[in-house]
């Protein structure tokens, strides 16, 4: 262990904020001088050695990008098979697995029916065809019926020549009662027509408790559906995860027009429409492509800005909260755009960037009662995931989730969160541990797995290179709301709105496609690899353990709430 770490909170007193006495925020945010900073590169050198959190901060790593491999940042056509309807009339199609907030119950969703695209469209009937899923531990007899909901949805545009959408009949069915870490079959769809889908199968994710870990978690972001994509998802496969966490823009329906011309930059190939356009079929291709995979592997997500797609009447997030099934009731939550749930002893909490997130609005409040509830000594393990990242040193999105993190980081920090995962830009981050854009060893390490493989290919340049430093008025997202980004004032970059270099918050940074794998060993220790597409199958590009300190970095007690802990 390192000594650095053990005496941190010694060094930190009278410093800054930290958890040795859960004080007020008072010092400047680049208070550094206690640490020194090591080279992640030259820990990994050693032969078979994989670095800790605890041997950090590390020294800032910046990996060129790989000219030779830029990958083909393309999409499927609808020619492509993998993307065509193979079903027939209302036999089912789409088929997905996600959580509940608990071991014991999963949600199976799929289409039935397909979608009209035109003029003068007619909602198919939902109450048409029954929602049922057959289940149980062996193929044969499947024992157990599930009954659930089902709904459609339309992406309407008021507009002479755009085309209106309908979508075939949703469904979802939650089953209940499972056991823990078992194999379940099922078969969804309507027995009565008859119309069922073949038999898949899941495992259930282990009960929650201090020594119950899945095995791989998955973590992907802004995966489209491209050539890319493919080969992310090829990667992936081949690490066997138990769950998948997909944390905002799925399908990138939003760089279509209603006639389905597409753009790798909308606003830049289309700059006169009336209103931002979608082309709702790729939702439908991108499930069909996904099935193989998520009717058998668990898949969260949370919303991405590429979810909006705006429609008539400001209606926005239509096929997004349509399609995929939330446990948001399960967790107390009133919305689809967030909600917790666990796997074994991990507590996700998984938030909405694109709603209001301010201290007196229902997303905060909900967020203060669930991570107040979170029982340490059951699940030692506390994640959050939202889709804009707070530390991103990219020129792409530099600082636009601000007002978000001003808003919402206490909180998180207070509460221990240790891990946060976002997308959004097109690249791969890795922090040191950091909290107020000072290192800190009690604050979180946040991840940014934007690099899937989407049309609107990587992010490559940096805001502390020369002239790559954004306006401060261009960074704020219309949808987020505010303007909170203000110059530093204070530490390396004081008075200025970037650093002159690779901020030392900012551990690891490498533009290229991929997705990263994370494995909870237990209590104290989780491995955290990052996968690129380029690379073999079994080759990882970054590599570190996550270890938590709860020693040095005590977090408030379930239930409460506005009782800090000395």
């Amino acid at each position: 262990m390192n000594p650095l770490f053990l005496d941190s909170c010694s060094f930190m007193q009278g410093l800054q904020y930290n958890r040795c006495n859960m004080g007020l925020l008072s010092v400047p945010v680049f208070a550094l001088s206690f640490y020194v900073l090591l080279s992640s590169a030259t820990l990994a050198a050693a032969h078979g050695h994989i670095p800790t959190t605890l041997e950090g901060p590390f020294k800032p790593r910046t990996v060129p990008l790989d000219q030779s491999f830029r990958g083909h940042a393309i999409d499927l056509p609808d020619s492509d098979p993998r993307v065509q309807r193979t079903v027939r009339d209302f036999e089912p199609e789409q088929i997905s697995v996600s959580l509940s907030s608990t071991h014991d119950s999963v949600w199976i969703s799929w289409i039935t029916g397909d979608y009209q695209i035109g003029d003068n469209i007619k909602p198919l009937n939902p109450s048409a065809t029954a929602s049922v899923v057959l289940y149980g531990r062996s193929i044969f007899p499947l024992t157990h019926q599930a009954t659930g909901y089902s709904l459609v949805y339309n992406q309407l545009y008021p507009f002479e020549g755009l085309k209106n959408y309908t979508s075939g009949v949703i469904h979802h069915v939650r089953l209940t009662g499972l056991k823990p870490n078992t194999t379940y079959f099922y078969q969804c769809g309507d027995p009565s027509i008859p119309a069922m889908s073949d038999i898949y199968h899941f495992r259930t994710m282990p009960a929650s408790g201090p020594k119950s870990f899945p095995g791989k978690i998955a973590i992907v972001g802004d995966l489209g559906l491209t050539y890319n994509t493919t080969s992310t998802v090829d990667h992936l496969i081949s690490n066997n995860p138990d769950l998948i966490l997909l944390v905002g823009d799925a399908t990138y329906a939003n760089l279509y027009l209603t006639n389905g011309t597409g753009a790798d930059c909308y606003k830049c190939a289309f700059p006169q429409t009336p209103i931002h356009e979608t082309y709702q079929p790729r939702w439908d291709y991108w499930g069909r492509y996904m099935q193989p995979l998520i009717s058998r592997i668990p898949i969260m997500v949370v919303e991405g800005n590429h979810e909006i797609e705006q429609q008539a009447q400001n209606q926005t997030f239509a096929a997004y909260s349509s399609r995929f099934a939330f446990p948001s009731k399960e967790s107390g939550s009133p919305s689809t755009f967030y909600y917790s749930f666990n796997a074994g002893g991990i507590h996700f909490v998984m938030l909405g960037a694109y709603i209001s997130y301010n201290k007196s609005g229902d997303q905060y409040k909900w967020l203060e009662r669930d991570l107040a509830n979170v029982d340490r000594e059951v699940t030692p393990w506390l994640v959050a995931t939202w889709h804009p990242p707070w530390y991103n040193t990219y020129k792409a999105h530099y600082r636009e989730a601000e007002c978000m993190r001003v808003a919402m980081e206490e909180l998180l920090y207070k509460y221990g969160v240790d891990m946060v995962f976002n997308g959004h830009v097109h690249a791969y981050e890795r922090s040191n541990r950091v909290y107020n854009y000072t290192l800190d060893p009690c604050g979180p390490v946040h991840i940014t797995v934007g690099d899937g493989g989407n049309r609107e290919k990587m992010a490559i340049t940096h805001a502390d290179e020369p002239g790559n430093c954004p306006d401060p008025s261009t960074t704020p997202d219309e949808f987020m709301g505010g303007f909170c980004a203000f110059n530093f004032t204070s530490g390396p970059a004081a008075g200025k709105f970037c650093w002159d270099r690779q901020p030392d918050y900012s551990a690891y940074r490498e533009s290229s496609f991929g997705h990263g794998i994370l494995e909870v060993k237990n209590e104290t220790h989780a491995l955290w690899t990052w996968h690129r597409n380029q690379d073999l199958y079994s080759s990882a590009g970054d590599q570190i353990y996550i270890v938590r300190q709860q020693e040095r970095c005590p977090v408030k007690p379930k239930g409460a709430i506005n009782v800090l802990v000395a």
